[in-house]
């Protein structure tokens, strides 16, 4: 059974992605910082599907950028997230 949310999410998940390397490419780590801590909040709070929109969607999108400009992941992302990415790296939490 298709869910309705799926499509939507996932495109919004992408979308809050882009305003956060936009913020990080003009330098408005502040800004950017402030768009983790309220995808970490929605993560921690969020159904399942929801989480899995964040991981597989934002924090892939957010992380792959950054490690293709060189930035430093373990100081912007919050705990939740930072474990998610890892997840994705090396396949289990830590």
């Amino acid at each position: 059974m298709k869910n309705n949310l799926n499509p939507n999410i996932y495109t919004q998940m992408q979308r809050f992605a882009e305003v956060t390397k936009t913020l990080i490419i003009n330098g408005n780590i502040k800004r950017a910082k402030r768009c983790l801590a309220t995808a970490e909040e929605i993560f921690n709070q969020g159904t399942g599907e929801i989480k899995n929109a964040i991981a597989n969607v934002y924090v892939f999108s957010v992380t792959t950028f950054m490690e293709m400009h060189n930035c430093n992941i373990k100081n912007l992302f919050p705990e939740n997230l930072k474990a998610a990415y890892l997840k994705q790296i090396n396949g289990y939490y830590p």
